[in-house]
């Protein structure tokens, strides 16, 4: 329930410092004090903003409501003033507002505050300043939650880029400890029958068969050879034939092959050197995969590399636009595999370099890019396209999705402006873009139709 406010109430407040008796008597006769006990719900998210709310005692913790979760937001403390100010377009509370102790908030309907400009000029002037600087701490916070969020879906697609082949190697790593460790039994087993050094030359050319190239063989061909492969082994008394069948039809070699380099052996040390040849042959299968992993983690690092420009600081320098666009695309592969959406490359050759900072670029690709993935429904389609026109270098991300209603289109480029659910996006993501292609004397366009939704940044040409 209001009580009575007193001069003393107010003089803690630092923005209402030196003013005038006559505004101090004209905010005491028309705003109300209100009392809260710690704990107690003083604002809820989604009610109307309709008062300035000036904390007397105690002090504010607001929550923002996130997936049906309470997340701190930021706090009001003793002194200090929230809710609607003079000239906000405010319409709605964000947030929801919790009494810290024994609170007391000082409240000021919005409806008056035409006549409080009449009344005191400065006192708006001030308050307006505080909006101000409100707005730009919100900015921050919301463009520092954008990249966050941005990161986090990074991460996540890189994180399963490099478990891929991390897996890989650890399953690599285990076949061919379990191999080497065979490999002495397999080797006195073959010594045992004392072949001839020249009977093994055809073995030791098949030892040395690269891996297979090209297609994969279908499930039905490979069946057959494979059905082909065990009964020859089972004729060379081979013990173990399904397995050995297995590995060397994946080493690429034919029952003809097999059967030539036999030839030259005594039976009895058939089975033996098959055994040997099998392993062999395994081995250097796992190895090279081993280094295709490795080689795959070394890409990702290097394109992480590529895209944080971790090598460099943030000055301006000439950049070869396609890099900064292939390495923002290697970074969203994991998004675009999951939705399977094709992207096109329709780059303009010959394409000439521009001045500027690498990360800030890669920022706008990435917002570019990923609102275009947001937008698109499964089997989509992305276009990357690159011309060149007069003094300018056009970059535009193309996608064939609903498009952006007429009504909404003038309103894509705003701040805070956002047409996702709560939780999914802060509005600035393309307010980002904005600025940045602004900050390289540039500018960012946007049309749309239903199927063709075009975002095309301009950046002056020449290094």
């Amino acid at each position: 329930m209001p009580t009575t406010l007193t001069y003393t109430d107010l003089a803690i407040v630092p923005t209402f410092a030196d003013l005038p008796a006559e505004v101090i008597d004209w905010l005491l006769a028309h705003g109300e004090r209100h009392d809260f006990a710690p704990n107690e719900v003083i604002v809820e998210a989604g009610s109307a903003a309709e008062y300035m709310m000036v904390v007397l005692a105690g002090g504010l913790q607001f929550f923002a409501i996130r997936n049906g979760q309470r997340e701190p937001a930021f706090r009001v403390e003793a002194g200090h003033i929230s809710g609607v100010l003079p000239y906000s377009r405010l319409q709605t509370l964000k947030a929801q507002g919790i009494a810290i102790g024994d609170t007391v908030v000082f409240l000021l309907h919005r409806n008056l505050f035409p006549e409080l400009e009449q009344v005191s000029p400065e006192l708006v002037q001030r308050l307006v300043g505080l909006m101000s600087d409100r707005a730009r701490l919100e900015a921050r916070s919301q463009e520092r939650d954008d990249k966050l969020r941005a990161l986090g879906k990074l991460s996540a697609g890189l994180a399963h880029e490099l478990n891929n082949p991390a897996a890989a190697i650890v399953r690599a790593a285990e076949a061919l400890a379990q191999r080497v460790n065979t490999a002495p039994d397999l080797l006195c087993d073959l010594l045992q029958h004392c072949p001839e050094p020249e009977h093994l030359n055809g073995l030791m050319a098949l030892a040395d068969t690269p891996p297979p190239t090209g297609a994969p063989l279908s499930g039905l061909a490979r069946a057959d050879q494979e059905d082909e492969l065990i009964d020859w082994l089972d004729e060379q008394q081979v013990t173990d034939s399904y397995r050995l069948a297995d590995g060397l039809l994946n080493a690429g070699l034919s029952v003809a092959q097999l059967e030539q380099a036999a030839a030259p052996l005594p039976a009895p040390a058939r089975p033996a050197a098959l055994a040997w040849l099998e392993a062999q042959l395994t081995t250097l299968r796992l190895i090279h995969d081993v280094q295709e992993a490795g080689g795959r983690i070394s890409t990702l690092v290097g394109n992480v590399k590529t895209y944080s420009h971790m090598d460099r600081g943030g000055e301006y320098a000439p950049l070869n636009v396609h890099t900064g666009l292939d390495s923002t695309v290697n970074m969203l592969s994991y998004q675009l595999r999951t939705k399977n959406i094709r992207l096109t490359r329709d780059y303009a050759p010959d394409l000439p370099l521009i001045r500027g900072q690498v990360s800030s670029l890669n920022q706008v690709w990435t917002n570019l890019l990923d609102n275009a993935i947001d937008a698109l429904p499964p089997g989509g389609e992305i276009t990357l396209r690159t011309r060149l026109d007069g003094d300018f270098v056009h970059v535009s991300v193309i996608d064939n999705g609903p498009g952006i209603p007429a009504d909404i289109l003038p309103r894509v480029l705003e701040p805070f402006f956002t047409t996702k659910p709560a939780g999914e996006g802060s509005g600035l993501g393309l307010d980002i873009a904005l600025r940045t292609l602004e900050a390289h004397n540039g500018k960012l366009e946007v049309r749309s139709d239903p199927g063709h939704t075009e975002f095309c940044a301009w950046l002056p040409a020449g290094n």
